[in-house]
């Protein structure tokens, strides 16, 4: 086998175990992530599958990472072109919802599990969580500052307010339907969006 087929199935094989990591712990939260599931479910050795990541918490912090790009390509990605401010929020939180409702991880935002799993805890996972969700809260408190400077919302109003209320909104919407099937949970965040945005 030649070096350069042999790198190209080790890169392969390397996205395989972060894409079914992602998707596991989605289901069973990044503690789920465990050597011998993953090599079972990818017909792997467990050393060969070690000799990708070294340790369990690396292989918890690629599928974070991982998960990190999925949500900006299914959130962020439809937002970013629209005009910066009351429209790239509303169209952020239109698609935010849409990712919620489509369940693009199989068991829920990843997110949203990872957080209640490692709120309490020390270590290199949850400071990437925090800095995760510290860049998205950032870019949307971005957004509620112009629409304050342009007259889309009351002026006075806190950023931070309305960025901790959308992530509650939605922290709800992940739980209503992955704990309860609540599809009418959708359009009641929708309303619920609509109150803190204003009407379009």
């Amino acid at each position: 086998m030649s070096p350069r087929k042999s790198a190209v199935e080790a890169r392969q094989t390397r996205e395989r175990i972060i894409e079914r990591s992602v998707d596991l712990a989605s289901l069973e939260g990044l503690e789920g992530l465990t050597i011998g599931r993953l090599a079972t479910d990818l017909q792997l050795s467990k050393s060969g599958l070690l000799g990708h990541f070294g340790t369990k918490e690396a292989l918890q912090l690629a599928a974070l990472r991982r998960a990190s790009v999925i949500f900006n390509r299914e959130v962020w990605h439809p937002a970013r072109a629209e005009q910066p401010g009351i429209r790239r929020l509303r169209a952020a939180c239109a698609s935010w919802i849409s990712y919620l409702e489509c369940g693009v991880f199989p068991g829920g935002c990843l997110f949203v599990s990872a957080t209640f799993e490692y709120d309490g805890r020390t270590g290199p996972v949850r400071d990437l969580l925090r800095r995760q969700f510290g860049a998205w809260r950032r870019l949307l408190a971005a957004d509620v500052r112009t629409a304050v400077g342009n007259g889309d919302l009351t002026p006075g109003t806190d950023p931070e307010q309305v960025v901790f209320e959308l992530n509650g909104v939605m922290m709800s919407l992940n739980h209503a339907l992955q704990l309860h099937g609540d599809t009418g949970a959708v359009p009641r965040a929708r309303r619920a969006v609509g109150r803190l945005l204003g009407p379009t």
